[in-house]
């Protein structure tokens, strides 16, 4: 049988990478031999693993080679990656390497390489004038571009656990159903988001209209008063129905709706939506007066940057917002630069387009009623995702008295 031998470095014990090795090899019928293994004695100590690995055939082999790297595994013998040429404008190469989100290194001329961004479903791009690699989704891919193909030269690292603290995401995998109590997760979540904004970093938020159709508009706008917002990304639908609340709710909260309004989209939505058109944009509303409050206007007074993404169901749609996938997914890119801790709220569709372009070292907070939705998004792996079956007025309310709280004393 062919055999090839991997090594494991760092804390596979704890983080649970030495099992998930060994489970892959089973789940695939091959066989293993650990020749040798050395465990850390501390918390702060790194483990080693050697372990030759047979399968079937050599095709099969490589193939559960490959499944290994995504856990982390080296082959012991050391080879510069395989490049090819991208065949046509938008085409990779056969046999093109597929990215994860995990940090990654391609070996070049003997030497290691950080591919930048981490990216998941995309090609490696190599440069070797200006020693550098990148993950490229398919527009980005020009004819003549060196991709890599097959998996040698290859090293992932994958997510491990932090040695000097423990904090929600180091203790809990998986998502927290709704009968198990979560405010300590919140209290949690309010820190970590404290810390990132005392850090300068940058907090995302992805939203959905039941935000605001569960009434927790104001909880969001109190989050962005304090400076826990950096970036917002929502739809055409989110930013539609704050305006239209704006504009049209009366001062003792009760709705203007036109009379013979009928069932779906409502006339004030369609009125709040030309206004904004007719003003040339969400800014501009908010420049010239006509937009005073709201989440939407909190953001423009807040300096928060926001992408709203567009689907075929859009009415109007306003001004910002991306009709173009393509260019929205590239926006989203560029305003998630520098993001280190994401919360998504009610917002299956965008939520799962945002969770594609976040590196997998952004910590990030599931919050959904549908376990189902949950389910789907924190499947990133450990250490980093957490989900919460709740409603969003709920979530939202306690997450922002934990901050208020907690800024007051």
């Amino acid at each position: 049988m062919p055999s090839e031998t991997i090594e494991l470095r760092g804390h596979i014990i704890d983080s649970l990478i030495l099992p998930k090795v060994l489970d892959e090899i089973i789940a695939r019928e091959a066989t293993f031999k650990i020749s040798e293994i050395r465990i850390g004695e501390q918390r702060a100590d790194q483990s080693f693993a050697r372990i030759e690995v047979a399968a079937s055939s050599a095709d099969a082999l490589d193939e559960l080679v490959l499944r290994l790297r995504q856990h982390g595994a080296e082959v012991k013998e050391k080879k510069n990656v395989q490049l090819a040429a991208a065949p046509a404008d938008g085409v990779y190469p056969q046999g093109f390497y597929v990215t994860t989100s995990q940090r990654t290194f391609v070996r070049v001329d003997d030497s290691e390489i950080e591919v930048h961004p981490a990216l998941k479903n995309s090609a490696v791009v190599v440069d070797r004038a200006v020693k550098s690699a990148s993950a490229k989704k398919f527009y980005e891919i020009k004819r003549g571009m060196q991709v890599v193909v097959g998996h040698q030269g290859i090293r992932v690292a994958p997510l491990q656990r932090l040695t000097d603290r423990a904090d929600a995401f180091e203790l809990i995998t998986g998502s927290i159903s709704a009968d198990r109590p979560k405010s300590a997760l919140i209290r949690e979540v309010a820190r970590e988001l404290r810390r990132v904004r005392e850090e300068k970093g940058r907090i995302l938020f992805v939203t959905g209209p039941a935000v605001l159709e569960t009434g927790a508009a104001e909880y969001l706008e109190k989050l962005i008063e304090e400076g826990l917002v950096q970036v917002l990304v929502a739809g055409n639908a989110f930013a539609a129905q704050d305006i239209e609340r704006a504009l049209f709710e009366r001062s003792d909260g009760a709705w203007a709706e036109p009379a013979g309004a009928t069932q779906g989209l409502s006339q004030t939505q369609l009125q709040a939506t030309n206004a904004i058109r007719g003003a040339g944009g969400i800014r501009q509303a908010v420049a010239n007066g006509l937009l005073q409050k709201g989440i939407m206007h909190r953001c423009v007074k807040r300096g928060v940057d926001f992408v709203l993404a567009g689907s075929i169901r859009d009415e109007g749609p306003l001004p910002e917002v991306l009709t173009d996938a393509i260019e929205a997914q590239k926006t989203m890119r560029e305003k998630l630069e520098g993001v280190s801790f994401a919360v998504m709220v009610a917002s299956m569709l965008h939520s799962i387009a945002v969770e594609n372009l976040l590196p997998a070292t952004v910590k990030t907070l599931c919050v959904d009623i549908d376990p189902g939705v949950i389910s789907r998004l924190t499947n990133r792996g450990p250490f980093h995702t957490i989900g919460l079956v709740t409603d969003a007025e709920s979530f939202l309310r306690d997450l922002s008295e934990s901050v208020s709280s907690a800024s007051t004393r």
